[in-house]
């Protein structure tokens, strides 16, 4: 038997309750016409691994949040993601990734930012949730609590990538900060995956069987950013967000616009107290508000009946859904 609140499930009981993951791994101008059918196949082979991951988590009764950090773990693993091992380069040449969670039960939250050696900065958002009194921690701080927390820690060259170094050596020979997903790119002429025209942040929302969400989301950040920059993945409302009755959102896009329109406690705003649909939120904040200020955007939301959206207003998202009722599937292009 299993106790949830003043409710008792049995096994069986809670077997028939329902479970959905969703995860992405970035949006932009992301065109069939500038991939290869290697490159495709590699990421959605990658995306439907860290579903599967996720889903075996679920499927076994185990927690949204349990289920949210596995899948990105897995997306921070693999270079082809601008998180964890695939992270951009800094102006001065060094990865700096941000991380955080949320749990939709509790609304408990933890975060990291400016991180350069956890190897998953997600797991290590996960431990400031659980295992700290705060909701962020930054810098040498964080990675001062990732080793007291025993995580793994890595030399700078383990997050180091080729393709990821050439694109910080175009943005200083044009003097610009990438944001991949951006059409104004003074670079896209160059002959770089996708034009060099797509953000790989990477997140994932989960409902589990005891009906609880969860938030994560995880990133590298911009190509050749400066002086300590931070986006909106690590700040709880803005690129992350969960509450159990009204939904759980990941955002990827141009952190600056997820920053000044709290995008994802937005959504949730719409639904709690304008008694939205969670389609009619993520549209009307997605479609709407931020293409109206020339926001590039994604996100992914989940409500607390299992509804989801994977929303863009950009050619392409990689995304990726798998639910007790619907098998693991993953798509990258409008």
């Amino acid at each position: 038997m299993e106790v949830i609140g003043i409710l008792t499930f049995t096994l069986k009981e809670m077997e028939k309750r329902k479970f959905v993951l969703v995860i992405h791994g970035g949006v932009g101008t992301i065109l069939p016409r500038n991939m290869t059918i290697e490159k495709e196949k590699a990421y959605r082979d990658v995306l439907i691994r860290a579903l599967s991951v996720g889903e075996r988590i679920l499927k076994n009764g185990k927690t949204a949040v349990e289920a949210v950090e596995a899948a990105i773990v897995v997306l921070e693993n693999i270079p082809l993601f601008n998180a964890g091992r695939g992270s951009v380069f800094t102006y001065e040449g060094e990865n700096e990734m941000d991380a955080s969670i949320m749990d939709g039960l509790t609304l408990n939250a933890g975060a990291v930012a400016g991180v350069k050696r956890i190897k998953n900065p997600i797991t290590a958002a996960r431990k400031v949730m659980e295992n700290s009194p705060h909701v962020m921690l930054i810098g040498k701080g964080a990675e001062k609590f990732a080793k007291k927390e025993n995580l793994r820690l890595e030399k700078p060259s383990y997050f180091y990538s080729e393709e990821r170094y050439q694109q910080l050596m175009l943005a200083r020979e044009n003097n610009e900060v990438i944001l991949d997903h951006s059409g104004e790119n003074k670079s896209t002429d160059k002959e770089i995956e996708n034009n060099d025209k797509k953000l790989g942040t990477v997140g994932a929302v989960a409902l589990d069987r005891h009906g609880n969400l969860a938030a994560a989301t995880s990133t590298g950040g911009m190509t050749n950013k400066r002086y300590g920059r931070v986006g909106d993945t690590p700040i709880i409302g803005a690129g992350t967000y969960a509450k159990n009755n009204t939904c759980a959102v990941s955002g990827t896009g141009h952190g600056e616009y997820f920053l000044r329109n709290v995008v994802a406690y937005d959504i949730s705003a719409l639904i709690e107290y304008k008694g939205k649909s969670l389609k009619e939120a993520v549209d009307f904040v997605i479609h709407k508000k931020l293409k109206g200020q020339n926001g590039e955007a994604g996100v992914i939301a989940l409500d607390k009946k299992g509804n989801y959206e994977m929303t863009f207003n950009t050619e392409g998202m990689y995304r990726g859904i798998v639910s007790d009722i619907e098998p693991a599937r993953a798509e990258i292009f409008k």
